[in-house]
């Protein structure tokens, strides 16, 4: 007799999981598991499309009109992706993505969208006390994107009734439901204790360090879809914690699996792509021929060609590319262009600038370094100039100097162009003489001099040349007047340097480095000093001469009181 079959062994299968069931006008979601929701998506685009408006020139007022690329490539994918959870014991769909990436290039409406994604958390989608934060390197940067959705409160029917807006401290509440939308900065202390449901961190390009973003990250772990939305245009490799996170993005986006819960939206041209073929600039301005104008990039494109600081801000700002902070300054073709007379020594032409009046600057070196000392003579139409530089050297620094510069230092001392004095340390007592016959044969109307000058020299000169300089710090906002007057004389030659190879020496090495949380901001860098033997002193004295010259033109003319 047969043995009876073994019982047969039931496979054991993964629960089914229930359909997702959202509904928006008539519609429900029947997908399973991980999908996309399309009435959850459709549910963000008619509260942006229906309830919010432009703020922004000739669209103000008018319907937020998704554009194709904003609801197709990030708001659809972004609140339309849902994960099953059953984390806090509550079973449902979640939204896959708790943190969004979205990196393209300036103009492209980068605020609005983040204003619109601010105020969907806050009103569209219940969330019981909502803790919302805008994020930045300062709060008037964090500021901007709440100002937006400050604005769109104002011109929308519905959300004025809903909500309070409150200037003075940045918030927007919603009393209703407990929820509030405010504006802190990335340096701000006490954000360990925020409970955030939405972040809106702003411009990651000028962060200084990861601080907020880890606080704001772990602060989000008790809310059940949190969201923190990162946008930003592209920033320089020096930034260390904006270009690690936009390195690990674009890991994430070769492989979505690195960490599924981030959602990745990059727009940037290739490094070596042909930066003035306009096809390529779509790639990082997506809204170019909407609301972003082709025309002013043409414009912009064209300034860049001829002037190496203005291709790093387009290649960085326009085609979203990652530079390095510090670049190539003065295109030197237009440097040597129309320099004047050539000078055959440096006191060829002293006797035609005699009693003539001038702006000084004043570079002092701490110790082994040059020193630099600046005039410049503006012509009576104030539209071109001529300079005067002397540069001093101490004798311990020449022979490295020369070395690291193919012998040219060591001709331009025996030129007369440089100044050797004895010793390991400047001889201040050689630069005060020189000073002094200045101020004895031109009609010095002001020095202004590196605060990092030691106070002693400074006072001296002071006392013995009749002169009171003004101590500056080469900061952005000090140094970028100066050197932006500075490039004009340049670009409109005006500027007659009359052939100094000193001072053309250090025109060639000096770099633009450009603030991070402006780019309209600069100040003169040095090319690795240190490793090249280069030097820029000539420069930075020129740049606080003009700038001094500029801004007392610039002043308004005092009308005496004839009562």
């Amino acid at each position: 007799m047969a043995a009876p079959a073994p019982p047969r062994r039931r496979r054991k299968t993964a629960p089914r999981l229930p359909e997702c069931g959202y509904a928006l006008d008539g519609r429900t979601c029947r997908k399973r598991g991980d999908h996309l929701c399309d009435p959850r998506a459709n549910h963000v685009r008619g509260f942006i499309e229906q309830v919010l408006v432009h703020t922004k020139d000739t669209w103000r007022g008018r319907p937020f009109v998704l554009e194709l690329w904003q609801w197709r490539d990030i708001i659809r994918p972004l609140f339309g992706r849902v994960v099953w959870s059953t984390e806090g014991g509550v079973h449902g769909y979640v939204r896959q993505y708790r943190i969004a990436w979205i990196e393209i290039a300036r103009k492209n409406g980068k605020t609005e969208l983040l204003a619109a994604i601010m105020l969907y958390l806050l009103v569209g989608e219940y969330q019981g006390g909502a803790e919302l934060y805008g994020v930045a390197r300062d709060k008037d940067q964090a500021a901007l994107a709440f100002n937006v959705a400050m604005d769109m409160v104002k011109l929308s029917p519905l959300l004025r009734k809903r909500l309070q807006v409150k200037e003075h401290n940045r918030r927007i509440v919603d009393a209703k439901h407990g929820g509030v939308y405010a504006v802190i900065a990335a340096d701000a202390a006490g954000a360990l204790g925020s409970n955030p449901s939405g972040v809106a961190a702003d411009e990651i390009l000028a962060w200084r360090d990861r601080s907020m973003w880890d606080a704001m990250r772990t602060g989000m772990g008790a809310r059940r879809q949190p969201l923190m939305v990162a946008a930003t245009t592209a920033g320089t490799t020096d930034a260390k914690f904006a270009a690690g996170m936009h390195s690990e993005m674009q890991r994430i986006e070769d492989d979505p699996s690195r960490a599924p819960h981030v959602f990745v939206y990059l727009r940037n041209v290739p490094m070596d792509a042909d930066p003035w073929d306009e096809r390529n600039w779509k790639l990082s301005n997506p809204a170019l021929g909407r609301f972003l104008s082709l025309r002013a990039l043409r414009e912009e494109a064209l300034e860049a060609k001829n002037d190496p600081a203005s291709e790093n801000s387009f290649r960085q700002y326009r085609l979203n590319q990652w530079v390095a902070q510090a670049t190539r300054w003065m295109p030197m073709h237009l440097y040597d262009r129309q320099p004047g007379e050539p000078w055959l020594d440096p006191a060829y032409r002293l006797d035609a600038l005699t009693g003539r009046e001038c702006y000084a600057g004043l570079d002092l070196a701490a110790r082994q370094d040059l020193t630099a000392w600046c005039l410049v003579f503006p012509d009576e139409d104030e539209l071109a100039c001529d300079v005067l530089w002397r540069f001093w050297l101490p004798e311990a620094a020449l022979p490295e100097l020369d070395r690291r510069n193919d012998g040219k230092v060591l001709r331009w001392v025996r030129a007369g162009w440089i100044e050797v004095t004895d010793g390991n340390v400047l001889d201040y007592e050689k630069v005060y003489e020189a000073i002094e016959a200045d101020a004895e044969r031109f009609d010095i109307l002001s020095v202004d001099a590196d605060r990092w000058s030691l106070d002693p020299v400074v006072q001296a000169i002071g006392e013995r040349c009749g002169l009171e300089p003004v101590t500056l710090s080469q900061t952005y906002t000090a140094m970028t007047p100066g050197m932006t007057s500075l490039m004009d004389l340049v670009v409109t030659d005006g500027l007659r340097h009359h052939g100094n190879p000193v001072a053309r020496w250090c025109f060639d090495n000096v770099e633009a480095r450009r603030a991070p949380y402006d780019p309209e901001l600069i100040r003169p860098d040095k090319p690795e000093r240190h490793a090249t033997g280069k030097r820029i002193d000539g420069v930075p004295t020129a740049s606080m001469a003009v700038g001094a010259w500029k801004g007392r033109a610039a002043q308004p003319a005092v009308v005496p009181n004839l009562w």
